[in-house]
């Protein structure tokens, strides 16, 4: 295992922060953060920007300037070492004589897993692996979720009283929780590749599911909608489908799909599941379509279908300070548990206030 100081923690630590601002713009692209150091000075900083636009690397080497030559770098994960949208990371860093590469972790593409850390070594340019490795993963959970399961990093959203209701029976529930909560969901939206929700969603509450907040650059980009539809009941005057930005319709049977194609959705007909939309059938086709990160904002039925089959990386849940009683829906509707050992549990990860409400961000254990 590579030896690592304090400085070098510092500057692997600058490099993550760097990274984190591509967090709304880097997708599908993972997030990533270059330092460069010579002489224990910071000669040139960079992150990924965007899609098509210069790799972190890049960005640092330009900063840098002549600087580089004999510089250490510090990447939060393995350079590139092949030709996509822009040239490999690995030849600018050869190029730029930099003596030495501290890489937080690999990179699980096939194009260069391993590939980029073999050009550097044959270069003659020293690399140390794995500085900071745990926290690189949790920033890069969509990206890694996407290449090594095959399916996206799944954030389940749900809004809450402190009793655990979701709405009235009456399907009432706007607004259960405050601004600074919903303006905190924005955020979560402008960070995933994909929203996704049930038919039984759009009927009741005809969402747009778009990044609204102004102040959070995205670049222009906004998630994509995506429906579980198993019939394709999506009526044509539902708002998303004439919004700018792509609306996918999944659905088991497809033979009322020409209207809403029409419409400018994208129809795609998927396996079922007890008569379902195979939620896991969907997650395999958004993956293949480049989306790292879903986030999840549905009905009870749809969460506790999702929660059931195992389908859930990450809660966030909102709750605000009022009880709503015994006339109202829960959170999950869920197959029939009985005993305790039924439960579910969970690891609570982070715990703050949010305006008056309180988030729970928490992961599945069980």
């Amino acid at each position: 295992m590579a030896d690592f100081s304090v400085s070098d923690c510092a500057h692997m630590a600058q490099a993550l922060h760097l990274a984190e601002r591509g967090l709304y713009t880097a997708h599908p692209n993972p997030m990533v953060g270059c330092v460069l150091v010579r002489d224990d000075e910071v000669i040139g900083e960079g992150w990924h920007e965007a899609a098509g636009k210069p790799h972190a690397e890049v960005n640092a080497l330009s900063a840098a300037g002549d600087k580089a030559s004999g510089a250490i770098a510090y990447v939060t994960l393995e350079p590139c070492s092949h030709h996509g949208k822009t040239p490999p990371c690995t030849e600018a860093l050869i190029a730029a004589g930099v003596a030495e590469v501290v890489v937080g972790l690999e990179d699980p593409n096939p194009k260069v897993n391993g590939q980029g850390l073999e050009a550097l070594v044959k270069a003659g340019i020293k690399t140390r692996v794995g500085l900071m490795r745990g926290e690189v993963t949790t920033l890069l959970s969509g990206f890694l979720s996407r290449l090594t399961r095959g399916r996206p990093f799944v954030r389940l959203k749900m809004a809450c009283s402190i009793d655990g209701c979701i709405a009235m029976a009456s399907g009432e529930s706007q607004w259960i929780t405050g601004p600074e909560a919903r303006a905190d969901v924005q955020r979560l939206r402008a960070r995933s590749g994909a929203i996704l929700t049930g038919i039984g969603t759009v009927l009741a509450d005809d969402p747009s599911f778009t990044v609204r907040d102004a102040a959070l650059d995205t670049h222009g980009r906004q998630p994509v909608r995506v429906v579980l539809d198993n019939g394709l009941r999506m009526p044509l005057s539902a708002e998303m489908l004439a919004l700018p930005g792509d609306t996918l319709i999944y659905c088991i049977d497809d033979e009322k799909r020409q209207p809403l194609v029409d419409a400018g959705a994208e129809v795609i007909k998927v396996d079922a599941v007890d008569d379902l939309v195979s939620a896991a059938a969907v997650l395999g086709d958004l993956a293949y379509r480049d989306v790292n990160d879903v986030l999840v904002e549905a009905g009870p039925t749809l969460a506790g279908n999702l929660i059931s089959n195992n389908l859930v990386d990450e809660l966030v849940i909102y709750q605000a300070p009022h009880i709503m009683g015994s006339e109202t829906l829960g959170m999950f509707r869920t197959p029939t548990w009985t005993e305790l050992s039924d439960r579910m549990a969970l690891a609570i990860t982070d715990l703050r206030q949010v305006g008056t409400d309180t988030r729970i961000t928490a992961r599945l254990t069980g």
